[in-house]
């Protein structure tokens, strides 16, 4: 015996739901191995220290995150983004790359990414209210954390990076489109 296909709506608050997990998982996932592409090129230099512990306490931060969204992964059945590869090798390239540029390229590429982060969690907070009070405490608290994040690489020079409007922005555009490919797949 079959069963009837769903009605339409049904099954659209999990579904949702799970979306939000996923793509915040991969998020968290893809923050942690930008910041170890940083401190990968930081590490290796001496007179780069003070940015490699400012980097490894942000890193320590998210990689906080990504355990919390590991555990709700876990928790709640969700599939996590397929994409995962993808994201490993791209944070962690992104990372290297902007430390290369430079201590000020990098924290650009901080704030960027924490600025486009800082604004989805806004939204799926803003969604999350009287939906889910877990996940709503924690993408509040952890939305917190990337707008300290995002303080600190400005107070570190991030605009001050050469390039910095179209470095910038081209970040913002792939974190953007990294978002929209990991709620789906």
């Amino acid at each position: 015996m079959r069963s009837s296909p769903p009605m339409p709506g049904e099954g659209a608050r999990e579904r949702r739901l799970a979306e939000m997990i996923r793509v915040d998982h991969a998020g968290e996932y893809g923050a942690v191995q930008i910041y170890r592409g940083q401190r990968a090129v930081f590490g290796r230099s001496e007179s780069k220290s003070h940015a490699a512990r400012i980097i490894a306490d942000m890193e320590s931060g998210e990689q906080e995150h990504l355990q919390t969204f590991d555990r709700l992964i876990a928790e709640r059945g969700v599939r996590p983004t397929i994409m995962a590869p993808l994201w490993r090798v791209a944070g962690f390239g992104l990372g290297a790359v902007t430390a290369l540029m430079g201590e000020k390229a990098a924290h650009a590429c901080t704030e960027a990414v924490e600025d486009v982060i800082e604004e989805h969690y806004a939204r799926q907070s803003a969604a999350l209210d009287g939906v889910d009070d877990e996940l709503k405490d924690v993408v509040d608290r952890f939305r917190e954390d990337e707008m300290g994040h995002r303080n600190t690489a400005v107070e570190q020079g991030a605009r001050d990076a050469p390039g910095y409007p179209v470095l910038s922005a081209v970040i913002k555009l792939g974190c953007r489109a990294a978002i929209r490919i990991s709620e789906k797949i």
